[in-house]
């Protein structure tokens, strides 16, 4: 048995053609509004807050603040949290395109560089965390990074 074939529907209908996505249709304005990060003031800011990063020469970076650490009294970076103030929040990290602001590990008085050390520990590639446990490894030590507060900024 063979089926009839079905009735052309678009008979007689002139055929109209929707939205193309040509530029003119992309030439909306609109203005934010509010912030899925941070409050709702008007204001989209997301301003520096802290500039992070160690020069070793040619020194191992792990090895070199070990010993540091001991020779200040410590038995491990956790110790560091008691002596320093940390930022309470997360925070979003950057590198830095330039390593100027490098504090020069063997210049500087060891309060500093440990403080440094201490937050590059609490630090991924991408954010600072202090909630999480310190890390010193040559990676994290060797980073220079900038680091911003995201909660007036939006995505």
């Amino acid at each position: 048995m063979i089926s009839p074939p079905l009735p052309d529907i678009m008979d007689g209908v002139t055929r109209r053609y929707a939205n193309t996505g040509g530029p003119m249709s992309r030439t909306r304005k609109e203005r934010i509004r509010s912030s899925l990060l941070g409050s709702d003031d008007g204001v989209i800011r997301c301003p520096s807050r802290i500039r992070l990063g160690l020069r070793f020469s040619d020194t191992h970076p792990v090895s070199c603040l070990e010993a540091m650490l001991r020779d200040e009294g410590f038995r491990d970076p956790e110790e560091l949290r008691d002596k320093y103030e940390l930022p309470e929040v997360k925070l979003v990290c950057l590198p830095c395109a330039n390593g100027r602001h490098r504090l020069s590990v063997f210049r500087s008085s060891p309060r500093e560089v440990l403080g440094q050390a201490l937050m590059l520990g609490l630090c991924t590639a991408q954010l600072f965390d202090p909630a999480r446990p310190v890390l010193w490894t040559e990676a994290s030590l060797t980073r220079s990074l900038e680091l911003f507060d995201p909660r007036g900024f939006y995505t």
